[in-house]
């Protein structure tokens, strides 16, 4: 019960800190002179910053240090928590919009997947699209790392729920010494290379709204829009390229972008065992689909078939999700091999989903390593990646993750069909959800949207998002008994 309510103070706090981010919906309501949405937007703010705060009052007896089960279930309490109180302005500002699909539609946006169950976007109050896409700016790089960049300040530390929430490489090495520090400045960079995104796509020829909104969703690799054709609305190469430039940044480990930036140096991309093996596979394949287009007559010149594959492949690839085109009605080849790179290319430490490309990395040496056993079982073959030795022990456990990431698609997958779902739109509905990808295929491509889902597959497909986002391990580790033992 301790470890329960040590959890409660600090989620408590981080409910207080989330309330601020409904400042910035307001400000647009005021701006766009919607008073009543101004309204509503305050009383979701002050509810949930009161509901915090009274929650840290009661529980401060409770404060303390978190321990690693501590960070576990604090992150996926908020994490589960934020999209709950996100739900309070769609809920006031649209009164004909269900608390599941409101939910769904924030753990969309928090959890950078983009699926959308809103039809008529093109026609939402500012402010409510100014607060989907914040959702997704702020689930981008993580509330949780923000939180650790604060919350020592006031008294609690961060580094157990830093290491819960942040994948891959980023658990086992700060870029700074105190945790806090290293979690500033990552935020430092975020925000940076967005004002930046949101300069370029102004130039471009969004307006200002849409600058903002879509500049927030690139980096968050989130790919909400402000219109129900997405990015397809503004009819623009130029907008294309600069989200494509931007996706690409996004995908990259945000770790390596502040290294670049600090030593003022590229060739730190060039040591990213990361970097280069995914933009080389997004980039190929870019060039690899607009040829198989262009073959199949799909489009009449080689070079609107680049700059439609280019624009699509690498919005699905780094687990975006917006759309320029409805590539479902490409050959199949295509759309599947996109949702395919989709769970394999992010860089861990970047805003997108997926298993990461450092797991794929370990598969393919470890199966390397496996071949040469067979032709020489005395051999001692250490694996390496970017030059260092990885230990056996990490390499047992990317196993361990891909045969519960599988699992869990396979299983959810099975779920959906049950419900009465068809095999591909289940099963792309399931892969999209746990890539925190967006669009499937089917019933659920980009043509469309989750708005044809049932009440029940709109929760699965909600939980496969939650799964996905805490790279599964973070959230299954709660069901086993030997967490709740001492």
């Amino acid at each position: 019960m301790k470890r329960l309510l040590t959890v409660v103070h600090a989620l408590g706090l981080l409910l207080v800190v989330f309330s601020i981010a409904y400042i910035m919906p307001i400000t647009t309501a005021v701006i766009y002179g919607d008073p009543s949405v101004a309204i509503d937007f305050l009383l979701a703010m002050i509810w949930t910053a009161a509901l915090g705060l009274l929650m840290w009052l009661f529980t401060r007896r409770y404060k303390g240090e978190l321990s690693i089960r501590h960070g576990y279930l604090l992150v996926v309490g908020m994490w589960t928590a934020m999209p709950a109180f996100a739900t309070i302005p769609l809920l006031l500002v649209l009164p004909g919009m269900s608390f599941t699909d409101a939910y769904f539609e924030t753990m969309s946006g928090l959890t950078t997947t983009g699926s959308t169950v809103m039809v008529g976007l093109d026609g939402l109050p500012a402010a409510v699209n100014v607060w989907r896409h914040e959702l997704n700016w702020l689930g981008g790089l993580g509330i949780i790392v923000l939180a650790v960049a604060i919350l020592p300040l006031l008294g609690i530390g961060g580094r157990q729920l830093f290491k819960a929430e942040t994948p891959g490489p980023m658990k086992d090495s700060a870029l700074t010494p105190r945790i806090a520090e290293t979690a500033r400045n990552l935020w430092l960079v975020y925000l940076g290379i967005t004002v930046t995104c949101i300069a370029a796509l102004k130039l471009a020829g969004m307006g200002w709204l849409d600058a903002v909104c879509h500049a927030f969703s690139a980096m968050g690799l989130g790919g909400f829009s402000t219109h129900d054709a997405s990015v397809g609305y503004f009819q623009s190469p130029l907008i294309e390229f600069v989200l494509i430039i931007f996706m690409l940044i996004a995908v990259v480990n945000f770790a390596t972008h502040f290294l670049a930036l600090r030593g003022k140096s590229i060739t730190v991309y060039r040591d990213d065992p990361e970097a280069l093996p995914t933009l080389g596979l997004i980039l190929g394949s870019c060039l690899g689909i607009a040829f198989y287009l262009w073959w199949n007559g799909i489009y009449t010149d080689f070079w609107t078939a680049l700059r439609h594959a280019s624009f699509n492949l690498v919005s699905i690839a780094t687990s975006s999700g917006y759309s320029s085109v409805d590539y479902a009605q490409w050959p199949i080849f295509a759309p599947l091999w996109m949702m395919f790179l989709t769970a394999t290319v992010a860089s861990a430490g970047s805003t997108g989903g997926g298993i990461k490309m450092i797991r794929t990395l370990v598969l393919f040496k470890q199966a390397g390593r496996e071949f040469l056993k067979l032709l020489h079982p005395s051999a001692i073959n250490p694996m390496k990646i970017g030059g260092h030795v990885v230990a056996n022990n990490i390499v047992f456990a990317v196993l361990g993750f891909i045969f519960l990431y599988f699992m869990t698609v396979v299983t959810l997958t099975f779920v959906l069909l049950i419900s009465g779902m068809d095999f591909i739109s289940a099963f792309t509905a399931v892969l999209a959800s746990i890539n925190n990808c967006g669009p499937g295929l089917g019933t659920v491509g980009p043509a469309s949207n989750y708005a044809g889902l049932s009440d029940f597959q709109t929760w699965v497909c909600t939980l496969a998002m939650l799964i996905g986002r805490l790279e599964i391990f973070t959230v299954l580790i709660l069901f086993t008994p030997r967490f709740w033992q001492r």
